[in-house]
């Protein structure tokens, strides 16, 4: 029986700074313009560290100090960017990833995305790559009131049941697999630190590798 594969999205398959690099810095701005913060510089890869935690991850460990509807206003805002960006075709896919979808979707593989997003980015990203060309399904944790990959994934077992592969780029997706009990692929070329897939079944340089890993768990 050939496994369902459970694809992270952010770091995965999109190459996410493209778009949420400068929605956080736009956002970054109105904050310290309307004095809730002190400005500091902030590198790139400080704000590629964020990529795969949830927007409420995300603000309580950069700003735990904001009043909590001033973070809420903020995550808004940095949706909203990516959101107009998307929709005006500025988000953009890792090279070769449409190839080895096709790849995989024609060998017969089931495939699902599981993501730390927002329901807003998760329709988005679905009509404007349609995706509903090779994914059966995509979970956001915003539908699952930002519930960790951990908790969601149960759902997804009581939809699609396994055997699984998860496929992502931080250690929140290896612990998603690991709770569903599957192999995990870490993709090195996404935004989490090395150490964090130290525990990899498997990991690859780019994504074009994966069809071969894919092959190799058979």
């Amino acid at each position: 029986m050939r496994p369902t594969l459970v694809f992270d999205y952010d770091g995965a398959i999109h190459n996410t700074m493209r778009i949420y690099e400068p929605a956080f810095r736009e956002t970054y701005a109105w904050l310290v313009e309307n004095r809730y913060c002190e400005e500091q510089p902030i590198s790139s890869e400080q704000i590629a560290g964020w990529l795969g935690l949830n927007s409420k991850e995300m603000w309580n460990s950069f700003l735990p100090q904001l009043p909590q509807e001033v973070k809420d206003e903020a995550s808004h805002r940095v949706g909203s960017s990516m959101v107009e960006q998307i929709k005006t075709h500025k988000a953009v896919w890792y090279s070769g990833a449409k190839e080895v979808l096709n790849e995989l979707y024609e060998a017969g593989y089931q495939m699902l995305i599981l993501s730390n997003c927002k329901i807003s980015y998760r329709k988005s990203h679905w009509k404007e790559f349609a995706m509903k060309k090779w994914f059966s399904a995509f979970y956001d944790c915003e539908s699952y009131d930002f519930a960790p990959k951990t908790e969601i994934i149960h759902n997804v077992q009581n939809q699609f049941p396994g055997p699984y592969i998860v496929i992502g780029d931080r250690y929140s997706d290896l612990e998603c697999a690991r709770a569903c009990d599957s192999l995990f692929v870490g993709c090195k070329y996404g935004f989490g630190k090395e150490n964090e897939l130290e525990e990899a079944d498997y990991l690859i340089d780019a994504i074009q590798q994966l069809p071969e890993i894919i092959d190799l768990t058979r």
